[in-house]
């Protein structure tokens, strides 16, 4: 059942902008949803059983930061967040990618990312050279933006890795040579991907 917060936000025509898995460090200006009650969550609801309490096309934006990774029913519930998106909403995910080498190191990590994946689940306007197969799903995405970003907790490494990044994200031809063929050489930490619904 939708909150009753909630369900007044969206009466009111109010901007509604969401975070998945926000855990205790929800952004401000957002509503937090997370299936642990942590500090500034504002609606504990485990999201692998979709977000079935919000409306179709009322949200206007949804965010998510290193939590897509933890998703074992991935495809249903990027087809939640496309039925909730209005039209033109927003749907930003920031994922980890897969040459990350801290990914590995946690057991409840369940896939990772590379720059094409929401390729599968897009409109066939990509802007990659590369194309995939898009019959996979039929609720389709339009990919605006994919950055590659680089960091490293070292502080040397770091700031070579921000030489890397501005290299790497100069073009999307420079993006798909570099994870090719120096994706294993210089890892990338994760992608952020800026994405409206297709509808």
């Amino acid at each position: 059942m939708i909150p009753q917060f909630l369900l007044d936000k969206i009466n009111n025509g109010d901007k509604i902008c969401i975070e998945l898995g926000c855990g205790p460090n929800k952004k401000e200006g957002k509503i937090g949803i997370d299936k642990l009650a942590l500090h500034g969550v504002d609606i504990v609801h485990d999201a692998e059983n979709g977000l079935i309490f919000l409306p179709d096309s009322s949200i206007d934006e949804i965010s998510s930061s290193h939590f897509l990774e933890h998703i074992s029913n991935f495809e249903f519930l990027i087809s939640e967040i496309h039925r909730v998106l209005k039209r033109d909403g927003l749907h930003i995910a920031v994922v980890p990618h897969f040459s990350n080498p801290y990914y590995y190191s946690d057991y409840t990590h369940k896939r990772f990312f590379g720059l094409y994946t929401f390729d599968y689940l897009a409109d066939n306007d990509s802007a990659l050279k590369r194309k995939v197969p898009g019959f996979y799903s039929a609720d389709k995405f339009h990919i605006m933006e994919r950055k590659l970003n680089f960091k490293s907790p070292f502080t040397i490494r770091h700031y070579f890795k921000q030489i890397v990044k501005k290299i790497v994200n100069l073009n999307n031809g420079i993006k798909e040579f570099y994870e090719e063929n120096f994706c294993w050489l210089f890892p990338c930490a994760e992608i952020i991907f800026v994405m409206r619904p297709v509808k």
